[in-house]
């Protein structure tokens, strides 16, 4: 199978890219990016073909694309490549609005390709068990949940509107909400948000706590931020409580580490365990091999979407907002 990578704006690219590598009979076969300098250093890492113009990929032998470019981008990339009748692996958030989200779906659809959005920590062992032990009652009735996708601002343009969709609430809300949507198998109702600007000099939103109601009746909280400054052991987390009639579970997805303390860089964690983002490029070519469903698909990274978009609605009226 040969694979393609429109955009390395995402630092995802190179962890997809040498997830590919590590898969039998699987080849990255070239990457497009229109930052010339950009693209070209990355496909010089890999040892591929660079092009300046994704369309010149897409009329390239080539199987399937990983989109990994700016948010505001993936509904371009994800559309030309559906007719270029290439499988897609989208980064999240899926897009920047629910038109643009919708439209990619129907024309993968139309185009008889898979679209999956990438949503690695689904497949951490610990997030996997965690599903496994709701599934089989073990916490009885789930009552609550709380959440947190902390991380650091990554800067660039995902602090630009024009190219993100917004800040830290786009950016970390869609991961933590597609595990809850998943564990349950049920949709977010309500929305009630905080959102402001307190951890860096960039106007634009680096932290949130969201209060959702999902229509089981499930109350839920999520603090999605930017708020771990540079000094801070790793880039971020995946934290979530989920408390039931029966139990409780803790779940971390970023627990497999080292502490590792020295003089010149202070305190580090150096993660031993394992890779989400080998497994969800192993789980994307399955499907494509298989000519099966995606396992996460473009309505799983639409209804994430959905519930960040209402997020900033809720904060903008400050009131809740009503889901459908």
């Amino acid at each position: 199978m040969k694979l393609g990578i429109i955009s390395v704006a995402h630092m995802h690219a190179y962890s997809y890219a040498n997830a590919i590598g590590k898969l039998a009979g699987v080849q990255l076969v070239g990457v497009a990016d229109e930052d010339e300098a950009r693209g070209k250093e990355a496909a010089e890492k890999w040892g591929v073909p660079f092009y300046h113009d994704y369309r010149e990929l897409l009329a390239a032998d080539v199987d399937a694309v990983i989109i990994t470019s700016e948010n505001a981008k993936h509904h371009e990339h994800t559309v030309a490549a559906a007719k270029a009748g290439k499988h897609i692996l989208c980064e999240k958030p899926l897009a920047t609005t629910l038109a643009a989200a919708q439209e990619m779906i129907e024309i993968c659809r139309e185009q008889g390709v898979i679209l999956q959005t990438a949503f690695p920590v689904r497949f951490h062992p610990a997030v996997v068990r965690a599903k496994q032990l709701v599934e089989q009652g073990k916490v009885g009735r789930i009552m609550a949940i709380r959440g947190t996708n902390r991380g650091q601002n990554p800067g660039g343009w995902f602090v630009d509107p024009a190219k993100s969709g917004g800040g830290a609430v786009i950016d970390h809300t869609v991961h933590v909400v597609d595990l809850m949507r998943w564990f349950m198998g049920v949709e977010v109702r309500e929305v009630y948000a905080e959102v402001d600007s307190k951890f860096s000099p960039t106007p634009i939103d680096d932290c949130g706590i969201l209060t959702m109601e999902f229509e089981n009746g499930v109350f839920a909280t999520l603090d999605c931020s930017w708020s771990r400054n540079k000094t801070f052991p790793v880039w971020g987390d995946v934290t979530m409580e989920i408390i039931g009639t029966e139990g409780t579970i803790s779940l971390d997805a970023f627990s497999q580490k080292l502490d590792v303390y020295s003089n010149d860089k202070g305190l580090k964690w150096v993660n031993w365990g394992d890779d989400m983002d080998s497994q969800l490029v192993s789980d994307f070519v399955a499907s494509v091999r298989e000519k099966k469903a995606p396992s996460v698909t473009g309505e799983d990274g639409m209804r994430a979407v959905e519930v960040a978009l209402a997020a900033y609605q809720s904060a903008e009226s400050k009131q809740p907002v009503v889901i459908r």
